[in-house]
């Protein structure tokens, strides 16, 4: 069930860029082949954005995928990295909490007072629901990694290491005889 959902995120996260990519090309053709433009794809690849960003930074503290300055942290022992870790996702999770239910307080106001998007004739709490949606799965995983750094099951955020693997991609190529001479 865990892997169809991940599956099923994975290509949610992928449509929306694929369509966000696709709204932008079709602007620019529009803007500057035919010197005319569609008034509503402008606010739709921003709502699009918005979607996509959303649910991908969900994605990508499930997998690990951030970026993030770890140096300092790295110097301490590993209990000592557990407990920052956990104070961390604890500042994570309040962030979190207090946009989700800011959030729902502004979805509620612009549903009670019937607002539409302004290029499109569609009910702006729906499509601003993303706000509510994102910020809640932010908190799930935030929440299922606190318990996996409590249980030990984790040490840290396991945040992408860029030089690191650029390093490690430099000694493979050596080892292989590609390196430089």
């Amino acid at each position: 069930m865990r892997s169809i959902f991940g599956k099923m995120e994975e290509g949610l996260i992928s449509l929306l860029l694929v369509g966000m990519t696709g709204l932008v090309f079709m602007e620019v053709v529009m803007r500057f082949v035919f010197n005319s433009g569609v008034l509503w794809i402008q606010e739709l690849t921003l709502l699009v954005s918005g979607w996509f960003v959303l649910l991908g930074a969900s994605y990508g503290v499930r997998v690990g995928a951030h970026i993030g300055v770890d140096v300092i942290v790295k110097l301490f022992p590993p209990n000592v990295r557990r407990i920052i870790t956990v104070l961390a996702i604890l500042m994570c999770l309040s962030y979190c909490a207090l946009l989700f239910w800011g959030s729902w307080e502004y979805l509620a106001k612009i549903k009670k007072i019937d607002l539409e998007l302004e290029d499109m004739e569609f009910p702006k709490w729906i499509a601003h629901s993303v706000l509510v949606i994102g910020f809640g799965l932010l908190f799930v995983r935030f929440g299922e990694l606190l318990v996996r750094v409590i249980r030990g099951q984790e040490d840290g955020f396991h945040l992408a290491d860029e030089a690191k693997e650029a390093l490690e991609e430099l000694a493979v190529s050596d080892n292989e005889g590609g390196g430089r001479s």
